[in-house]
């Protein structure tokens, strides 16, 4: 089935009202979780999330690379960068990444995650399921993947937020359905993301707004107290969910009053430390993460932000812009394991860099599920915005995966050489991905709880098995 941005809303909608409907007294619904607990690797996970689709063969799967020049096959062209040598004996990655290649000794290169077949591709859908292993519509709202682990693992330090959000705002293109998977759905608002739109006014996020006293914020605190019972949530929210919406009020109050705050202060960085992970929003996102890491953070996601057509989101000029992007990225991603090393937290702490999908030239979709293009790519290229992966390809994936268990100085799966470059060996799926992460927090893959009087997994129906190949 094709969906496109109103039937997504419109169900997501949907299920969110069915999610506070949801009479579930709170002893039944924490006791309904059957998993038993496994030996952990990893007690915390830093998400570094490239929105808006990732090119393999641009970033950390490079293949021929075809220089630009006017009247070229567009056929012809797989990379539009040259590729580098690593620390990787024979493993390349696109030029402009020579930083995330020196600290792949401490890390796996996945390159061969598959994204799902859903019809027409629309970004805000593939990241719903990405990070919820779930896809839309559903008749309840699915956990983000940090809820889960916020959930059953709670905060290491009680005073900062279990599962931190960095960098996405939501007031651009598709916000509505980028909060439909920022959400801690039927498991209740505490275990909701605590949003840091903007890394540089991090401190904002935990103090009252400019002029308002603590007194004053205190009874602003009461009297949204008052409205919640006068809300939706008051009127249809079940006593659990409404308990749960108090509790996550009460923890933010908490932040605001402790020392840990300080931790989304960057301002108290050394400059020469400040420097270097200053390449704008994302990467100061990575230095409030590996700051909120040594306060005892549980799951921490950093995104280059979705805004359609910005970013990563390359429907044109995908050279141009990559050359930016990769600025952004590669200084950052390699201080935050170099630092997390540093300091002994590596070992217990998974970092994953990861995107939705992938791109191509010529393909949309994948080679054997094509679906309506977005993207018009003329096949003689003249013009250099044309001259990038601007399609979107679900059949070949990069990701990176550092610490907490996971093997150093590996490579797993492949692609083809020649297009379309689609994935050979060891595919791995979303659900492979998430049992993967729970499998090195010591979460169990049968772990659910009762919804509308069936079980609801972390992922579908309990079946994801974690990739043991992965792990030391």
């Amino acid at each position: 089935m094709n969906w496109n941005r109103r039937d997504f809303l419109k169900n997501t909608s949907a299920a969110t009202l069915a999610a506070m409907a949801g009479s579930v007294p709170m002893s039944s619904f924490l006791s309904s979780c059957n998993g038993k607990s496994i030996h952990s690797t990893a007690d915390t996970v830093i998400l570094l999330w490239m929105a808006g689709g990732m090119a393999h063969t641009d970033t950390f799967d490079p293949k021929k690379f075809t220089p630009f020049t006017k009247g070229m096959q567009a056929n012809s062209v797989l990379s539009t960068f040259k590729s580098v040598p690593t620390i990787l004996d024979g493993i390349h990655f696109s030029e402009g990444l020579q930083s995330i290649g020196k600290v792949m000794d401490k890390g796996t290169l996945i390159r061969s995650y598959v994204a799902a077949d859903m019809g027409s591709i629309l970004h805000s859908r593939h990241q719903y399921h990405w990070h919820t292993c779930y896809k839309p519509p559903q008749s309840v709202m699915a956990p983000h993947i940090g809820s889960w682990i916020a959930k059953q693992l709670g905060p290491k330090n009680p005073v900062i937020p279990a599962f931190i959000d960095i960098g996405q705002r939501f007031n651009l293109g598709e916000g509505e359905e980028l909060k439909a998977f920022h959400t801690a759905g039927f498991l209740g608002n505490e275990f909701g993301p605590f949003l840091v739109p903007d890394p540089t006014s991090g401190l904002e996020s935990v103090r009252p707004p400019v002029g308002m006293s603590s007194s004053r914020f205190e009874k602003r605190n009461q009297l949204y107290n008052d409205l919640i019972s006068q809300s939706p949530m008051g009127e249809f929210g079940s006593d659990y969910q409404k308990e749960s919406l108090r509790r996550s009020m009460e923890q933010a109050y908490i932040l605001l009053k402790s020392p840990e705050a300080k931790a989304f202060d960057l301002s108290l960085e050394p400059k020469e430390s400040y420097d270097i992970y200053n390449t704008g929003k994302f990467g100061l996102g990575c230095l409030m993460a590996r700051r909120l890491t040594e306060q005892g953070a549980r799951f921490i996601s950093v995104t280059t932000e979705y805004e359609p057509f910005k970013g990563w989101d390359t429907h044109d000029n995908g050279y141009t812009r990559l050359i930016d992007m990769k600025k952004q990225i590669d200084g950052p991603v390699a201080q935050l394991i170099k630092d997390l090393d540093k300091s002994g937290r590596l070992d217990r702490t998974l970092v994953i860099l990861a995107s939705e999908f992938s791109r191509d030239m010529m393909v949309e979709g994948r080679p054997d599920a094509k679906v309506p293009e977005q993207v018009d790519q003329p096949d003689v290229i003249q013009d250099i915005k044309n001259y990038g992966m601007h399609r979107h390809f679900t059949d070949g994936v990069s990701m990176l995966m550092f610490g907490g268990g996971i093997k150093k100085g590996s490579v797993y799966g492949k692609t083809a050489d020649e297009r379309p470059c689609k994935t050979i060996e060891n595919p791995i799926v979303i659900d492979q991905v998430h049992q993967s992460i729970y499998h090195a927090l010591g979460i169990a893959p049968d772990t659910n709880y009762l919804v509308e009087k069936r079980p609801f997994y972390t992922t579908p129906d309990g079946l994801g098995k974690p990739v043991m190949e992965l792990f030391a």
